[in-house]
């Protein structure tokens, strides 16, 4: 086994886990699930068969990843932060084929106790708080906070706060890496220098 499992976990059998991912106390993967490597899987976490975890990704304790949703490489999911997979549920309405599909895209931070509402996409490095709730898509590089979710910022990819104006054109630098990021039409991007 190219991984770590604790005794305590169940990985049911034909799910793929990357070599060196650690599976903690109390997890459960479903057999369709796919795990990339060096990914750190917290207690009491769950992962549905139609789930997709890229490389280095970490999720802390009490996350459950449902089906439909997919997590790009080095995303950072916070202690019991909430994924959902079915819009308007109801207990006695099956809507299992009404799942909406959720992308974190690469580098994407998901604060404790957020919500993420199913059907959205999460662009590369963003920020979503803690408590916050996302319902709609998130620009990369977004700083988003409150219920329902609004942006009031733009982060680097080391996760400092840029100093760039939510609108407009602009450019800085991140105080700690010293890369470029420039603000133009409504998108940031870190310009590699």
């Amino acid at each position: 086994m190219s991984f770590y499992q604790h005794p305590s976990a169940i990985i049911d059998d034909g799910a793929q886990i990357g070599e060196g991912s650690r599976i903690w106390h109390f997890v459960h993967v479903c057999a369709g699930a796919r795990i990339g490597q060096g990914v750190s899987l917290g207690q009491n976490v769950f992962v549905g068969n139609k789930v997709t975890i890229g490389d280095h990704c970490k999720i802390q304790n009490n996350v459950s990843v449902y089906d439909n949703v997919s997590l790009e490489e080095g995303v950072f999911c916070g202690p019991s932060m909430v994924f959902t997979n079915v819009y308007n549920p109801r207990s006695l309405v099956a809507r299992k084929d009404e799942y909406r599909d959720t992308l974190v895209k690469r580098g994407a931070t998901l604060g404790a106790n957020c919500t993420i509402v199913c059907g959205v996409t999460i662009g590369e490095f963003a920020f979503v708080g803690a408590g916050a709730v996302i319902n709609k898509d998130v620009p990369a590089y977004a700083l988003m906070v409150g219920v329902p979710a609004r942006q009031i910022g733009w982060m680097s990819e080391f996760g400092e706060q840029l100093d760039l104006p939510l609108t407009g054109k602009g450019e800085t630098v991140c105080p700690t890496t010293g890369l470029l990021y420039q603000l133009e039409d409504g998108q940031c991007r870190c310009v590699k220098k």
